[in-house]
């Protein structure tokens, strides 16, 4: 059954749309309370911040942007280097470069796939599965954009700001020629305690929820998306896994883990620390408080 909080008074927001900007410049404070207000219809509740949601809101505002290893660790550069730091440098997906302007980049020089992201946000990123078929210039009009844009400004996700705006080539990970399933592990206060798989991805994407022994957490599903209609594997080396989740996010209250795992093989995707800047739609409401039950910020207040 469809969430009824999906549902999107689209009068509404062609009447605050003008206003977005000057509110977020004047108090952002007051720009994230309306935000999260209008996307879970849930009134953000500053001073007990019982939701798990809510918490990700302090977080996101008063604490991750004082965090330099946040923001070294939000960036797909810089956490390539704390990863080799916490001794997991074979996890690392393979770099074919990092550069500061697209006109850096020699495409001769690339393998015929690779993956494109910038380093300073998400969503920022292109798929070559066929160099002969890209069109240069419009790719260049894509990065070119995206290189100058304060992603931490525009979502005020403002941890995200302190990244220098890069652009990382990487191999194209693939699993019997495909996109590999996800595994996206989240850590509170050091302890892995649930996760959703992504499969299917770039053809009829699919988010499968569950507690970290593998148990179904179906309630935590979360805007609107869908799971698979058969159950999923446990991978044999899911401890492993865990076991690096914990390791990588150990300093922090709350970050999510993403990780690969390729023919029994673990590899490195990226850490992000205020998923949806924590705005998320959960299927069953008590999920929520469930898991903010989970996440620790007291000493951060």
């Amino acid at each position: 059954m469809l969430n009824p909080r999906l549902k999107e008074n689209k009068f509404k927001r062609a009447l605050v749309t003008p206003f977005r900007g000057i509110v977020k410049c004047a108090s952002k404070k007051a720009y994230i309370s309306y935000q999260y207000k209008y996307i879970t219809h849930h009134k953000l509740d500053w001073k007990k911040l019982s939701r798990y949601t809510e918490k990700l809101q302090y977080l996101r505002l008063y604490v991750y942007p004082k965090w330099d290893l946040v923001s070294k660790c939000a960036g797909r550069v810089g956490v390539r280097d704390y990863v080799k730091e916490q001794g997991y440098d074979e996890l690392l997906i393979k770099c074919v470069g990092v550069f500061d302007k697209f006109d850096d980049i020699d495409f001769d020089k690339l393998p015929n796939q690779f993956a494109m992201k910038c380093s300073h946000g998400c969503a920022m990123n292109y798929i070559c599965w066929d160099k002969s078929k890209i069109n240069i210039s419009e790719l260049k009009k894509k990065f070119d954009k995206w290189l100058k844009t304060n992603y931490g400004k525009k979502t005020v996700e403002l941890h995200y700001s302190k990244i220098k705006p890069q652009i990382i080539v990487e191999e194209l990970m693939l699993e019997n020629g495909k996109l590999p399933t996800e595994y996206k592990i989240h850590v509170f206060n050091g302890k892995a305690k649930n996760l959703y798989v992504v499969t299917s991805r770039g053809v009829d994407i699919r988010y499968n929820n569950y507690y970290i022994d593998w148990t179904p957490f179906d309630g935590s599903q979360f805007n609107g998306w869908k799971k698979t209609d058969y159950p999923l594997k446990k991978p044999s080396n899911f401890d492993e896994m865990v076991k690096v989740a914990e390791k990588l996010a150990a300093p922090f209250p709350f970050v999510r883990v993403d990780l690969y795992n390729i023919n029994g093989k673990i590899y490195f995707s990226e850490m992000t620390f205020t998923p949806a800047k924590g705005t998320l739609i959960l299927d069953d409401d008590k999920c929520d408080f469930e898991m903010g039950e989970w996440l620790d910020i007291s000493k951060y207040r």
